[in-house]
């Protein structure tokens, strides 16, 4: 799973609320890449209640 942070970012917090071991929030949100894997359901909350629709999930689905 990889995650983009959109230009859109409006730098709410509200990715950083639901996990601040993956996400963190400056000028725009980062995401900490090495955490991804084991916390993908908060990966997936955060993208969901982004208010900008800013968090990219790209192979969100993983078949193995």
């Amino acid at each position: 799973m990889q995650i983009i942070i959109k230009d859109d970012c409006v730098c709410c917090g509200a990715c950083e609320t639901i996990n601040p071991d993956i996400f963190t929030v400056d000028k725009k949100a980062k995401v900490n890449q090495k955490t991804i894997d084991i916390n993908k359901q908060d990966c997936i909350d955060a993208a969901l209640v982004c208010p900008a629709n800013a968090i990219w999930i790209d192979d969100i689905f993983d078949f193995n």
